[in-house]
């Protein structure tokens, strides 16, 4: 018995002898593991630069083809501006990494481009549009569309710059002989409004049919108001009706707009002022200044609507703030009444 107990004491202590050598060489193992990470970590971290840089460079890539696409279609500058920040919002970066990455980076059109665009809507950085447009010069000299397009819209819509027609033509000209959308509608603005060629109503015309073939928004609208006034065309309202209705259809923001001043006037189809309201509603929501501005008229002189001082004043604000001047002056004038109601009230208590 007593044998038994030794011999298992024996036992017990030879475990405990392979245990602890066991647990010693674990012990080293680690040592020498976490030796062998501190002397890779460099390495590691070199990779996941590369691997982060190469990132930056696809999502730059992908933001300047989102913005190629929507600038062909035509869609609003605001609601562009809105899905670029989605997107980036959707990736493991920010905007302050991308904006410090294209400072760092001004060696391809795109950097250079995306960077001007930041400049342009003051992304990460006071808005600055002269700087904008030099970026995109240096960017459209070296091919770069988005950055064409950019810069024929400024040449051609602008406010803040001394217009270059001479340059909006050759650029309109150079995107439409390239089939793109955009380039047709731009180039149709120039022949309607005589900018760098000569007035030409028929080409206009053809023009903006052709953009509108290609599902342009801004293309369509034009199309429409062609017809309504007769501009390279014969008038016919119920064309317009139906081009604007198109472009409100594929989600266009001032095709909304419009659809709903046809049903307001009866353009193209009868007179409709709750479906009118509807699509004001729906355009002003989505950030129209020009629907916002009629929907706070409707509520202001109570047109198709219940008159609504306060809606009035809400929507004049909004669409004052996206820079109406029309609603900025309708909303001092009605502040000012309101103002002089308030003291009249005053006086007579």
């Amino acid at each position: 018995m007593s044998n038994n107990q030794i011999n298992s004491k024996n036992i017990s202590f030879s475990n405990t002898n392979n245990l602890l050598q066991e647990f010693s060489q674990i012990i080293q193992n680690f040592n020498v593991n976490k030796i062998n990470i501190k002397e890779i970590e460099p390495t590691t971290k070199n990779i996941n630069d590369c691997i982060f840089e190469g990132d930056l460079n696809v999502v730059i890539d992908e933001i300047i083809n989102l913005i190629f696409n929507e600038l062909n279609k035509g869609e609003d500058a605001d609601i562009i501006k809105k899905l670029v920040l989605d997107y980036i919002n959707n990736q493991m970066t920010t905007l302050q990494e991308i904006y410090i990455w294209l400072l760092n980076n001004q060696n391809n059109s795109n950097s250079l481009c995306l960077l001007g665009y930041f400049n342009y809507h003051g992304l990460e950085i006071e808005l600055d549009e002269q700087k904008a447009i030099e970026l995109y010069h240096k960017a459209s000299e070296l091919e770069n569309r988005v950055a064409q397009i950019n810069l024929a819209n400024e040449h051609l819509y602008g406010k803040e710059i001394n217009k270059n027609h001479n340059l909006a033509f050759k650029l309109s000209n150079k995107l439409a002989e390239e089939e793109y959308a955009c380039g047709f509608n731009n180039l149709g603005f120039c022949y309607l409004n005589g900018i760098g060629t000569d007035f030409n109503d028929e080409k206009a015309f053809e023009l903006y049919q052709k953009a509108a073939d290609l599902g342009n928004f801004k293309g369509t609208i034009n199309l429409g108001w062609c017809y309504y006034e007769g501009v390279g065309t014969d008038i016919c309202e119920e064309k317009t009706f139906e081009l604007y209705q198109k472009a409100a259809e594929l989600g266009s923001l001032n095709g909304i707009f419009c659809l709903g001043w046809c049903y307001n006037e009866g353009i193209g189809t009868e007179v409709n002022e709750q479906k009118a309201l509807e699509l004001y509603q729906k355009a002003a929501t989505l950030g129209s200044d020009i629907a916002q501005y009629d929907l706070a008229a409707m509520y202001e002189i109570g047109e198709g609507i219940k008159q609504d001082i306060d809606q009035a004043i809400y929507w004049y604000k909004k669409s004052a703030a996206s820079g109406n001047q029309s609603a900025q002056e309708k909303l001092e004038e009605l502040l000012k009444v309101g103002i002089d109601d308030t003291l009249h009230s005053k006086i007579i208590l």
